[in-house]
């Protein structure tokens, strides 16, 4: 070897050193409390505009400085008046922190989009994807994204085992109806593999409700309609965040 190649190599290796830990949803969740994805959405299919001064960036601030321990961001434009634009806002506003891409992911070349635009990890529906959810599990992985596969019930919890999933969401919200109902989880938690990360989603309104969460197995819940119409969503995180 060269000694300008040698010397190089030597250089580039302190620079490496220097290098911060990648960061992982799986690990952000992984904690002895309850911890919480807060979710950055202007407006849903059955409630219309939640937020309409909503800043992305300026908002996915004040959820980290309230606990926060990931972030999640719809995108969806047509149902949801999110863009990928807000997205790339979030995770430059807030380095360090995992970002979430939430989406109705049916495509292959949407895990691609996702990976280029930044985020950290992408929302797969196992009822969208049904038998194609190992497929797109293993492709997020080649794209060096982690997963959260949403669930309804038993099957769709089982079809997400199989696919080697290792976070697994319960969406409280029946999507046919949309009623929500917190049974829904406290139901499945029951029927998850002991390894896997369990997160509840949809309902959880206060520290009562992610408190009921917790005490029913779960590691984190995700919060977005109750956090961005709140008044000081900052102090409504700490409060679900001290939930026991």
């Amino acid at each position: 070897m060269s000694s300008y190649l040698a010397r190089i190599l030597e250089s580039k290796q302190q620079e490496v050193l220097r290098l911060p830990p990648p960061i992982t949803l799986k690990e952000a969740l992984r904690k002895p409390t309850l911890t919480v994805i807060a979710e950055i959405k202007r407006r849903s299919p059955s409630k219309g505009i939640l937020n309409v001064s909503l800043d992305p960036a300026l908002l996915a601030q004040t959820y980290v400085a309230g606990g926060a321990a990931a972030i999640s961001v719809l995108t969806d434009e047509p149902y949801f008046g999110g863009t990928l634009q807000d997205l790339k806002e979030v995770i430059e506003a807030c380095p360090g922190v995992a970002v979430l891409r939430k989406e109705f992911i049916i495509d292959l070349k949407q895990l691609y989009q996702t990976a280029r635009a930044g985020a950290h990890a992408v929302l797969l529906i196992a009822s969208a994807l049904q038998d194609r959810l190992p497929e797109f599990v293993r492709e997020a992985k080649n794209y060096g994204l982690e997963t959260l596969v949403e669930v309804h019930d038993v099957h769709e919890l089982h079809l997400a085992h199989i696919a080697g999933a290792e976070i697994i969401g319960v969406n409280n919200r029946n999507l046919t109806t949309f009623e929500v109902s917190l049974e829904t989880s406290v139901a499945l938690a029951p029927h998850f593999a002991p390894t896997v990360i369990k997160i509840a989603e949809s309902g959880i309104e206060n520290g009562s409700h992610a408190g009921k969460m917790r005490r029913a197995g779960y590691d984190a819940v995700l919060v977005g309609e109750a956090l961005v119409k709140a008044q000081d969503p900052e102090s409504l995180l700490k409060e679900l965040v001290h939930a026991h």
